[in-house]
């Protein structure tokens, strides 16, 4: 079955979003607020600018801006940051509508019990990153171990393959980005544009080793009304346990959770 958006365009036709003109402050400050919610520990005003390769009086003053507005909080004691309160309320709108975590989890609940795989949604942003917003992990053995919040290339690993699929660039820019990713056993360009392909045609996207070694990860996307990638749905094992369960089988129960969560996303948006 051929990707198609949810107008019925097929892949290579979905509408090019816009180009958007950088806001160095605003992307520094989200920067800083990213950090400060990966470190378990506070961090000082020259550990932040270190991490960020900031001018460390630029990241002091994005620092203050942050603690007025109550998203970092400044112990006066130790001279180190942290996330504060404040980012809970920016949450809040999002967590009080049915959203795409809330609403996939269901799904990844089932295939991690059903098949013994590690099951993620994944947020997509355009062709720059994707982030993990929701996770169930299996009682198998063996099993990978990921966290929400892990920030990814988007056009690594099976999701990639959607994305580069549904994307509408031209092939040169995506192969020129495809050069810049960086994989344990990275595919060779024609064999990224043949599964490209074939994420195109058969609805989603595989990952045969080529993004961890011995892990292959399967993924289907999550389209919005007007056929753009927003989520994806994807699972991840070991790749002889992929192959004992059935890629095929596998790849129908992936896809079934990515459009059942798509047609309630939708819902949701029209009863807006």
């Amino acid at each position: 079955m051929k990707l198609s958006g949810g107008n019925g365009r097929s892949v290579g036709t979905t509408a090019r979003p816009p180009r958007l003109k950088g806001v160095p402050a605003l992307t520094r400050g989200i920067a800083v607020l990213r950090l400060l919610g990966r470190r378990e520990e506070p961090l000082g005003v020259n550990a932040v600018a270190r991490e960020l390769n900031l001018i460390p009086s630029t990241c002091l003053h994005i620092l203050r801006v942050l603690v007025a507005e109550g998203l970092v909080a400044f112990d006066s004691d130790s001279k180190r940051y942290s996330l504060d309160a404040g980012v809970l309320g920016l949450a809040r709108g999002y967590l009080a509508r049915p959203s795409f975590p809330s609403l996939v989890q269901v799904g990844l609940d089932d295939l991690a019990r059903r098949h013994g795989v590690a099951a993620i949604g994944v947020r997509v942003l355009g062709l720059q990153h994707a982030t993990v917003v929701a996770v169930s992990r299996s009682e198998a053995p063996i099993r990978l171990h990921i966290d929400v919040g892990r920030r990814f290339p988007a056009l690594i690993s099976a999701m990639g393959r959607c994305v580069a699929a549904l994307s509408g660039r031209p092939m040169a820019e995506l192969e020129a980005r495809f050069r810049q990713l960086r994989w344990d056993n990275a595919p060779t360009l024609r064999d990224w544009r043949r599964q490209v392909q074939e994420a195109s045609e058969r609805g989603y996207g595989v990952d045969d080793g080529h993004y961890i070694g011995g892990v292959t990860s399967v993924a289907a996307p999550v389209l919005d009304a007007g056929g753009r990638m927003t989520h994806a749905v994807g699972i991840m094992a070991v790749s002889d346990q992929v192959r004992r369960a059935g890629l095929a089988r596998l790849a129908a129960d992936v896809r079934e959770v990515a459009e059942t969560v798509a047609a309630r996303l939708r819902s949701r948006d029209s009863a807006a």
